[in-house]
């Protein structure tokens, strides 16, 4: 099921700037602790992993604990999302969010990893396809489909990694799995190469899609380009490259491409609790709830707000009880 985002409001950077001095109290500790739990809207850098860029940002901001909420290949670029702190326990909830990519395919090569990095198998003269063509072929392939993952992929087979088998020459078996191809446009054709815009579910591989393309086609075609330039309502224009995070001047707040854990989940509707049930909150108990709209009931995940709008956990509906279960909680938490 597709992600309804909202608009996604920006924290002012200045909040990285904490003052140091004797006789902090226990509350202006706990204050400075929660500010670093956010979410870095980063625009990795091609030819390096996922995990070398969060490495990165834990060097930058001198943090000991971070993590990504989906893999990029060393060969892409864009949009990768990197939780700090206790943010990182909510990773699950934007893996779930849709993604946006620009791809460009190469018409004419099909290679062992689907994309520009592997090596060329199969080769064909003859790539000259109207345009009509490529753009229903690419039309084609909306809606829900069947994605056979790559050899050359994290996916486990009997607890060993594909790609470790893919690089000892061993093939092995593959469950196709659905996935869904929300909309696909064409951009651009440069024979032969191919530029596209794709928006898909979670789980997808461009480079098998570009693959699939190509059969499609009856010529072949491999990955060449990959940006991601969203995740849910986060844009690629928004976010921060490494070199900025580097040069960033927090003294003088700008905003762009950190969030603090509520502002990042702000697809999840509110709920506000009266001071009677924080308590309650606090130690991970549900909350029974007499009436409750379908907003709510339907959500992946519900925001628990304090009277004063703090933002103590994340929820979801049980039916079977009627009630709010706490599933993550923040309120008066340290690590």
């Amino acid at each position: 099921m597709r992600n309804s985002v909202g608009a996604i409001h920006e924290l002012p950077l200045h909040i990285l700037w904490i003052p140091v001095y004797t006789g902090i109290t226990e509350e202006l500790e706990l204050l400075v602790y929660n500010l670093m739990d956010l979410i870095i809207a980063l625009n990795k850098p091609k030819d390096i992993t996922s995990q070398d860029a969060v490495t990165k940002v834990k060097k930058i901001l001198k943090i000991k604990k971070a993590g990504h909420t989906g893999t990029l290949d060393p060969m892409a670029t864009g949009l990768l999302l990197v939780c700090i702190n206790r943010a990182t326990r909510l990773a699950s909830y934007f893996c779930n969010l849709d993604k946006e990519y620009r791809a460009v395919m190469k018409l004419g090569e099909t290679t062992d990893t689907q994309d520009a990095y592997g090596k060329i198998i199969a080769k064909s003269d003859k790539i000259e396809i109207g345009n009509t063509i490529i753009e229903e072929c690419l039309i084609s392939f909306k809606g829900n489909i069947l994605q056979q993952p790559p050899m050359f992929s994290a996916l486990k087979h009997e607890g060993q990694p594909l790609y470790k088998l893919a690089r000892k020459g061993i093939e092995v078996d593959r469950k196709p799995r659905e996935v869904s191809i929300y909309d696909i446009d064409l951009i651009n054709i440069n024979f032969p190469y191919v530029t596209f815009r794709v928006v898909c579910s979670k789980g997808t591989y461009i480079r098998t899609l570009c693959d699939d393309i190509g059969k499609k086609l009856g010529v072949g075609a491999h990955l060449f380009e990959l940006e991601r330039t969203a995740i849910g309502s986060f844009r690629i224009a928004n976010s921060l490259t490494i070199e900025e995070l580097i040069s960033l001047n927090i003294n003088e707040p700008d905003g762009k491409g950190v969030y603090t854990m509520d502002k990042a989940l702000s697809w999840m509707p509110a709920f506000k609790i009266d001071d009677a049930t924080i308590k309650a909150v606090k130690h991970g108990n549900p909350i029974r709830i007499l009436t409750l709209s379908d907003d709510y009931k339907k959500a992946e995940g519900i925001r628990i707000k304090s009277p004063d709008d703090e933002f103590l956990a994340v929820g979801s509906f049980s039916p079977e009880r009627n009630t709010i279960k706490m599933d993550v909680v923040f309120a008066c938490e340290k690590n």
